[in-house]
């Protein structure tokens, strides 16, 4: 099956990367969203990203140019008959998700893969929204996309084996490297890391360390390139959020229940970058301890 053109569904911060970087590798992206407005800040994300490149000497102005071009805006779902394989990068929630493939499943020719960049919903309940599960699976791209090697191979119960195929050759022509992962909740990689951050929560309330020292001890110690909060903060609190309710719905095991402290942030409406202000206030342009919160 020969791919030449994608259709992203979310413009966001994951959806603008595999947007991004789909056209980087010559493809033709349908980058699509609900409103002009999501879908115009996106393409703003792609082309400081490839600013930075420029500047880093990665790529000329004349690659940046022709990347974008490789770019359509999308606000409605129609004009996923045109693509060849859809990726779905929508909010993680399964209600939202389902409704999204409905429609798509009747719009798609039947040959068309649907690959989704849930963060743990599982794959074989969201191919139950489609008539054509062996055509469906997930692709779980990690943030900053355009930087993150990894994209997690999901297959669902009935996916078929030539989906899987075309899924990872894919992944391996946008300059991604792919593990294969059995379909449970959380997946590979956010189970192993909500349990980490379960566990940097409980130092946090125990008092063990601040904030913003468990983030430094974090990234001098066990050389990530980010502290846990920083992390939480770039992808969104309420994401990290829904990761922990999915675990613990799946698992039952109290390690993964949702820390209260992310259930209060998020309540207060304080999401993280996305909102100017999260684990740490970034209302100024630059990242700063916060004062105002009482943890």
């Amino acid at each position: 099956m020969a791919i030449k053109k994608i259709m992203v569904v979310g413009a966001g911060l994951m959806g603008s990367g595999i947007s991004q970087v789909a056209a980087q590798a010559g493809y033709n992206v349908i980058m699509n969203d609900v409103k002009s407005e999501l879908v115009g800040k996106g393409l703003k994300v792609i082309a400081k990203n490839l600013d930075g490149q420029i500047k880093k000497e990665k790529i000329t102005a004349d690659d940046k140019n022709a990347i974008l071009s490789r770019i359509v805006q999308s606000i409605s779902l129609d004009d996923a008959k045109q693509a060849d394989f859809v990726i779905e990068a929508a909010f993680e929630n399964f209600e939202v998700k389902k409704s999204i493939f409905e429609k798509l499943d009747a719009l798609c020719p039947p040959e068309v893969i649907f690959a989704s960049n849930t963060s743990s919903i599982p794959i074989t309940s969201l191919a139950t929204t489609v008539k054509r599960s062996d055509k469906f699976i997930g692709m779980h791209f990690f943030s900053p996309v355009p930087v993150m090697k990894l994209v997690e191979v999901i297959p669902g119960l009935k996916t078929s084996p030539e989906t899987i195929k075309v899924t990872e050759e894919l992944a391996v022509s946008l300059k991604k490297d792919t593990v294969r992962v059995k379909d449970v909740p959380g997946f590979l990689v956010n189970r192993i890391n909500a349990a980490f951050r379960a566990e940097v929560f409980n130092c946090l309330l125990e008092g063990v360390a601040t904030l913003e020292d468990i983030d430094k001890a974090v990234k001098l110690g066990l050389n990530h390139p980010m502290g846990p909060f920083e992390l939480n903060d770039a992808v969104g609190i309420d994401i990290g959020l829904n990761v922990f309710k999915t675990l613990y719905e799946g698992y039952k095991d109290p390690k993964f229940r949702p820390p209260l402290l992310m259930e209060k942030i998020v309540q207060a409406g304080d999401l993280g970058k996305k909102t100017g202000k999260g684990w740490y206030d970034y209302t100024s342009g630059e990242k700063k301890p916060r004062k105002d919160l009482n943890l």
